[in-house]
């Protein structure tokens, strides 16, 4: 499809002014190039137009994130208002700004898809410059590019408020019991985990619906949330003959990963030893994951060896650690030096990406983690080049500043795709929920079954050292997109109202929670969530961690008391009349470009006639339809399992199967043509029949070659296995044998 026609598709109507003329400048390109050479007037002509279009992209999405910022400002306040008042903290005024913050999130979600759109159209019209006119713009013009950036996604810090304030509106104020750092320091992991790809286009609204059902998870509540806080770092070790390259790509038993990893800036100062092992010995064939912490300078020791796995637990001992915690990190520093000595490893690969991850704090039987912006660099000297000075554990010329534009090409990879991991508890009964089913099923995401960042990074650097490659490596020539479903994602109403997965979100709501209360189960349980507060007065960012320590519990985290002891306040109206004078603030507070001050009882006073009106459209629009899917019939969410997609050694294994009995096919036709060739009367009978048998067992391994195949394309439960097929082919042959006896022995042969 043709960039202009996809742009023209792309168009959020009530945006269409702001997006980039690329017509007007395709046009400009085309006409003047046909009219005359391109010349250096042309040229400035043509540059001037572009920085016009840039300037006016670039100013649209820093006035609409002001507009969104100012927005969540105004939620926050409202919410910490409805905290401060019990009068005021009704199930419906929760409801109003659960449906406010959707909002605001989907209009995240149509500036990302904006931004996107926009930042391909200039690099499109870039390249038909250069093509056309033989020069090159596109270098030149990367100074323009990087002042007014178009490329990296700056919406992730509101994504996060948005997500402690959605989430402090689906508990209707209560408090989640947990700690959102639980598992930090886990030194053993055991989950099911599948692994999907994200087209850039995609990314934005993939988080913001997993946002709408999970929490994201932030591990340092002390602090303000930044963007660095999102940056994971990991370097890989194997050797030069890659043999844990090849232990994980064929999926050997006991096959290593080993990685050192940190979390944030390149100065952070704990760095996690860590080791993926496949099916360990030690766990009874179970896959998993450990680690244990070292500090930044104990690194090199430990990897020298002049830092032991004794000296570890001895110095965690002398801090009062726990015993088990000791042992488990002896075992496995003892492991991981004893594979650095044997296997002779070295540092090969640098793998950097931001995630966003979603869980439940304290609760890790599901958890999502999102990774963006996943770059590859490489850390070996394979080449001669010195890569690490004074042979350090890590490269110390490289940050956290994606794209790093500082690492020459022949030492970067930039993956094109955002990487959505699921890890589940399965061993302790946990089955995806509903919705994360409809989202693994949609358009949105891409399948990639058993992917390796690690794998993929040294399959790319090291194609000429390394026996296989990935199976996953095709795919990277095929557009990943699907067509859109409309049933399925973040979509708007004719009337712009938002829907997901083609419902209102109050529809969405009553649904799950009447699949809530068909599986509930005896016995209470408690909510936990840090919520938040915002610091107006701080400069950059205006968030502030909405995340501080709860002064009753260490475990539970909180920005603003739930229950407040003050004495209750008298409410002065119904609830009704209340509810709709709140409804009115949140309808003008939305049409408005900056926050209202919630506290202002004038403003409150002109809103009634607002929600009036509102209310009486919004029936009007989405009223009998949202009735209409309150009524949606309960669906159990446990028993619907996700489609899984059959992995390519499947269907491997099908061909080698056959591939086994046509050799036998063979194998009996060669002894049938020499019997037929060489022997007498009696041997050609023989052979005659070992043909037959060969023929007919030939035709019946096609046949169920290819039942098999048929069977695994539409996950048929069944048996895979032959249950008679070997059985009558001994007895055909030993009937052969039986018959070639009797006509060689009967009386009166010769």
């Amino acid at each position: 499809m043709k960039y202009g026609r996809e742009l023209q598709e792309s168009v959020f109507a009530p945006w269409r002014l702001s997006y980039m003329a690329y017509d007007v400048l395709k046009m400009e390109l085309k006409s003047r190039q046909e009219d005359h050479p391109w010349t250096a007037q042309d040229e400035s002509d043509f540059t001037q137009l572009l920085d016009n279009e840039l300037s006016k992209v670039h100013d649209f999405v820093n006035a609409k994130l002001a507009e969104i910022d100012a927005r969540i400002t105004y939620c926050e306040r409202t919410i910490q208002t409805i905290q401060k008042n019990p009068s005021m903290s009704s199930e419906t005024n929760y409801t109003i700004m659960d449906e406010a913050l959707t909002e605001i999130l989907f209009d995240v979600n149509d500036l990302a898809k904006f931004t996107r759109v926009n930042f391909v159209g200039f690099q499109k019209i870039l390249k038909k410059h250069d093509k056309w006119t033989g020069l090159d713009l596109k270098q030149t013009y990367v100074r323009q590019l990087r002042e007014k950036p178009l490329d990296k996604q700056r919406f992730d810090v509101a994504i996060v408020y948005i997500s402690a304030l959605h989430d402090l509106c689906r508990t209707r104020g209560q408090t989640r019991t947990g700690n959102a750092a639980a598992g930090g320091d886990q030194n053993a992991f055991e989950r099911a985990t599948s692994k999907y790809w994200i087209h850039p286009d995609n990314i934005t609204e993939v988080k913001a619906i997993i946002m709408l059902h999970l929490p994201v998870l932030i591990f340092n509540q002390e602090k303000k949330y930044e963007a660095s806080d999102s940056a994971i770092s990991s370097v890989y070790y194997d050797n030069y003959d890659f043999d844990l390259y090849t232990g994980r790509l064929q999926r050997d038993e006991g096959a290593e990963a080993i990685r050192f990893r940190w979390y944030g800036p390149v100065a952070s100062p704990n760095i996690f030893i860590e080791r993926k092992t496949h099916h360990a010995p030690w766990l009874d064939g179970a896959s998993v994951k450990d680690r244990f912490r070292l500090k930044e300078p104990q690194v090199n020791q430990f990897v020298s060896r002049r830092l032991t796995a004794d000296d570890i637990a001895r110095e965690m001992r002398d801090k009062g650690a726990d015993g088990a915690q000791i042992e488990d990190a002896h075992f496995i520093a003892k492991g991981v030096q004893q594979s650095f000595e044997e296997k002779h490893l070295a540092p090969i690969l640098r793998v950097f990406y931001n995630r966003t991850a979603f869980q439940l704090p304290g609760d890790q039987r599901l958890r999502l983690s999102l990774d963006t912006d996943m770059t590859f660099i490489r850390e070996d000297d394979m080449d001669g080049r010195v890569r690490r000075i004074g042979n350090n554990w890590r490269r110390q010329d490289v940050g956290i500043d994606h794209p790093f534009p500082n690492v020459p090409d022949k030492d970067i990879l930039r993956f094109p795709y955002a990487i959505l991991e699921t890890k589940l508890q399965t061993h302790l009964g946990q089955e995806p929920p509903q919705w994360l089913t409809t989202l693994l099923d949609s358009h949105l995401v891409h399948e990639v079954p058993r992917f390796s960042k690690y794998l993929h990074g040294a399959s790319h650097f090291f194609p000429d050292r390394i026996p296989l490659l990935p199976w996953w490596l095709s795919e990277m020539s095929v557009d990943i997109r699907k067509p859109r479903s409309e049933n399925a994602g973040l979509s708007r109403s004719k009337s712009f109202k938002p829907l997901i997965d083609g419902k209102y979100r109050r529809a969405v709501l009553e649904e799950e929670e009447r699949i809530k209360k068909s599986e509930a189960v005896a016995g209470g349980q408690t909510l936990s969530r840090p919520v938040g507060r915002r610091n107006s007065e701080s400069t950059g960012n205006s968030y502030d961690p909405m995340l501080r320590p709860s002064s009753s519990t260490s475990a539970g985290f909180t920005a603003v008391d739930m229950h407040d002891s003050r004495p209750t306040l008298v409410n002065t109206g119904s609830p009704a009349v209340y509810d709709k004078r709140f409804s009115s603030m949140v309808d003008n507070a939305f049409n408005m470009k900056t926050s209202p001050n919630p506290n202002d009882k004038s403003y409150w006073r002109k809103s009634a006639s607002v929600f009036a009106r509102n209310e009486s459209k919004d029936s009007n629009v989405g009223g009998n339809e949202m009735k209409k899917l309150g009524q949606a019939v309960e669906v159990d969410a446990t028993k619907k399992k996700r489609a899984v997609k059959a992995e390519p050694k499947v269907f491997f294994a099908n061909e080698r199967t056959f591939i086994s009995w046509l050799q036998f096919c063979a194998l009996l036709l060669t002894v049938a043509l020499n019997l037929l060739n060489f022997g007498d009367a009696t041997s050609r009978i023989t052979g005659g029949i070992f043909i037959g048998i060969a023929a007919a067992i030939a035709i019946y391994a096609l046949y169920r070659f290819e039942r098999r195949a048929w069977m695994i394309n539409r996950q048929i439960d069944g048996r895979y296995d032959d249950l008679w097929g070997p059985a009558v082919l001994c007895v055909l042959v030993v009937v052969a044998l039986i018959i070639n006896f009797y006509l060689r022995f009967r009386p009166g042969a010769t």
